[in-house]
C-alpha cells in the first residue's frame, strides 16, 4: 500500500498564516513536506481550494453521556454507544477527543462511578476499532469520597489521560443557587424533593474534606504525567488554589477576572463552542466571544457537542475580526500544547498528519475529508469528492 500522499490545490491553515492553492506531502502518518518540488510516487488528491487544516483537539466533551444514556435510566450497549460518538467526532473533524466521564456516585445516571469506570474501560477496548483518537478526561466531584480512589485505580491502569476537579455545590462555579441545581436535576432525573433533598445534604457535609482528597489524586496523576484541569472557576482565589495542586487547564472561568488571572499564572483557559454558536453560556457565565476580544481564551471545546467546533472557529473569526489561523489555534495548535500532545495540532514538517478539509456553504463550514494519522478515515459523498490520480 502506497504510504504517500500528496493533498494539492487546498487553502493551508498554517501557524502563522492561511496559504493559498498550496500543497502537502504525507508519508506514513506524518507530514514530510509543504510544497514539495517532487512527490514522487504519492497519491495525489486535489483539494480544490478547500480549507486544509488541523485535525481539531477536543479537550472536554461529554456527548458520550448521552449516548450511553440517551433519556434517564435508558442504556445502549456501550460498545454500540462508543461506535456512534467515535464516527460523530470525525463527522465533525475531532481527530483527538477527551471524553469527559463524570465520577460523582451521589448523583445520578451514568455519572455514578462504577458506570463511569464500566464506560472508561468501553473506550479503551474500543480504540482498536476506532477512526479518531478517543481519550479519558475524568471528572472527579470533590464533593464525592469515593471517586477518588476509584480513579487513583483508572490511573494505575493508565486509563486516564486527563483529569479535572469540580465542584456542583450550589452557591458557587455553575449553579449560582440552589434552585437553579435543583430544577437541573429534577428536570434531568425526574427525582422527588426528598431525594435532591438528601443529595445536597450530602454534597453540602463533604466539602469540608475535600481538599484533603483530591489533593492526593492529583499528586498522583501528576507522578503519572497526567494534565490537570478545574472546573468553573468564579475567582481569582479559586484559581490560586487550583494553581497550587498543579492545574494547567481552567475550564469555563466563569468571569474576566478570574480567566485573566488564571492566564497570568499560566494555565490555559478553556470555553465551550455552544457558547459561542448560542452567543451564551447556558449556565450565565461569561460568554466564550467576550474571553476572545479581552485575549484571555486559548481553547475551546465541544462541551455537550462536539459538531459546534466548527462553525465556532469560523463565527470567532467572522465576530471578532481575528485572523482564522489564529482562531484555528484555540481547537488545534493550544488543547495540543495544554494536554501534552506536541507531536500534533500544527500542519508542520513533521507533526502527526491528523487533518481535516473544509468546505463553506455560505457561512456555514463542513468537513469533507478526515485523515488520521495520514489515514482517510471519514469522507463525505457529494458531487464535491476530490478527483484522485497515480
Amino acid at each position: 500500500m502506497n504510504r504517500r500522499t500528496l493533498l494539492t490545490h487546498a487553502k493551508v491553515v498554517f501557524p502563522d498564516r492561511v496559504a493559498e492553492n498550496s500543497a502537502v506531502l504525507i508519508e506514513d502518518g506524518v507530514i514530510v513536506a509543504i510544497d514539495p518540488v517532487n512527490s514522487g510516487t504519492a497519491t495525489v488528491i486535489d483539494l480544490s481550494g478547500r480549507i486544509l487544516m488541523p485535525g481539531m483537539i477536543d479537550l472536554h466533551c461529554d456527548a458520550l453521556e448521552k449516548e450511553v444514556e440517551p433519556r434517564p435510566n435508558v442504556h445502549f450497549p456501550l460498545n454500540f454507544a462508543c461506535s456512534q460518538a467515535d464516527k460523530r467526532n470525525a463527522m465533525a473533524g475531532v481527530t483527538t477527543v477527551f471524553h469527559a466521564l463524570s465520577f460523582a456516585h451521589h448523583e445520578f445516571g451514568v455519572r455514578n462511578n462504577r458506570f463511569a469506570a464500566e464506560i472508561a474501560h468501553a473506550i479503551h477496548d474500543w480504540q482498536q476499532h476506532a477512526l479518531v483518537e478517543n481519550r479519558i478526561h475524568a471528572r472527579c466531584e470533590i464533593t464525592d469520597t469515593t471517586a477518588p480512589g476509584i480513579l487513583a485505580e483508572l490511573i494505575d491502569r493508565n486509563a486516564v489521560h486527563l483529569l479535572s476537579f469540580m465542584d456542583h455545590t450550589p452557591g458557587q462555579g455553575q449553579f449560582k443557587d440552589v434552585a437553579a441545581y435543583r430544577s437541573y436535576l429534577a428536570g434531568s432525573y425526574k427525582k422527588t424533593e426528598e431525594e435532591l433533598d438528601d443529595l445536597l445534604q450530602r454534597k453540602s457535609a463533604n466539602v469540608q474534606g475535600a481538599a484533603a482528597l483530591i489533593g492526593n489524586l492529583a499528586k498522583k496523576a501528576r507522578a503519572h504525567g497526567i494534565p490537570l484541569a478545574s472546573h468553573d472557576d468564579d475567582s481569582p482565589e479559586r484559581v490560586g488554589v487550583m494553581a497550587e495542586l498543579g492545574v494547567s487547564i481552567s475550564e469555563f472561568p466563569v468571569n474576566i477576572e478570574t480567566a485573566g488571572t488564571a492566564k497570568n499564572l499560566g494555565i490555559a483557559t478553556l470555553f465551550g463552542a455552544p457558547n459561542v454558536l448560542r452567543g451564551a453560556s447556558q449556565s450565565g457565565s461569561m460568554r466564550a466571544l467576550d474571553a476572545v476580544l479581552a485575549g484571555v481564551a486559548d481553547c475551546l471545546c465541544g462541551d455537550y457537542s462536539a459538531a459546534a467546533l466548527l462553525p465556532a472557529v469560523f463565527k470567532l473569526a467572522e465576530l471578532s475580526g481575528c485572523e482564522l489561523h489564529d482562531m484555528v489555534a484555540l481547537v488545534t495548535r493550544n488543547p495540543a500544547c495544554a494536554a501534552g500532545l506536541l507531536d500534533r495540532g500544527e500542519i508542520l514538517v513533521g507533526k502527526r498528519a491528523d487533518l481535516i478539509a473544509v468546505q463553506q456553504f455560505g457561512e456555514l463550514p463542513q468537513v469533507e475529508h478526515v485523515w488520521v494519522r495520514g489515514l482517510a478515515v471519514f469522507s463525505a459523498h457529494s458531487n464535491r469528492v476530490p478527483c484522485y490520480s497515480k
